[in-house]
């Protein structure tokens, strides 16, 4: 099995396509996992995916040929994170937020690609990871697992 190398990357307009593409299948996964309300087929809409993009917030992952996965990356304080329900952040040191994460369902590493790329960039990484979101329950646990994974990362700092 050839393996897939990794990377992410600021997303570009021309890229809005192929993320709405990613963003639909993740919300009928999500809906057909039992998971119909968090995002539905309403959200992420059109116009906060093209902001994100104007605003430098959406990232890529791709290989060499095309894009599998898509995040939001926010750096600095996440309001919706100052409230933690049964639980309590590690310190409140400077971290990114990793929001609104998805993958085209047919390359693995997705979440291991982005942790890792954030893990390059800053000592504290945020997602949320509620019981809700059925697909990434356990995966952040794994993020710093030594388990094998069909695709391997590598780090592409923006420029």
């Amino acid at each position: 099995m050839e393996e897939n190398i990794l990377h992410v990357r600021k997303a570009i307009a021309q890229d809005f396509e192929k993320i709405m593409e990613i963003y639909r299948y993740a919300q009928d996964f999500m809906i057909q996992s039992g998971n119909p309300n968090q995002w539905g087929h309403f959200y992420p809409d059109r116009e906060l995916v093209k902001a994100d993009i104007r605003d430098g917030l959406c990232h890529v992952i791709c290989d060499e040929t095309e894009i599998h996965g898509v995040l939001a990356l926010l750096a600095g304080d996440e309001p919706t994170y100052q409230y933690i329900e049964n639980g309590a952040w590690l310190n409140d040191a400077p971290y990114v937020t990793i929001h609104r994460i998805a993958g085209d369902g047919r390359t693995h590493g997705i979440l291991r690609c982005a942790a890792d790329y954030c893990k390059s960039i800053s000592a504290n990484v945020r997602i949320d990871s509620t019981k809700t979101i059925l697909q990434c329950k356990g995966r952040s646990k794994r993020m710093d697992s030594k388990d094998a994974a069909p695709s391997t990362s590598k780090t592409v700092h923006p420029e």
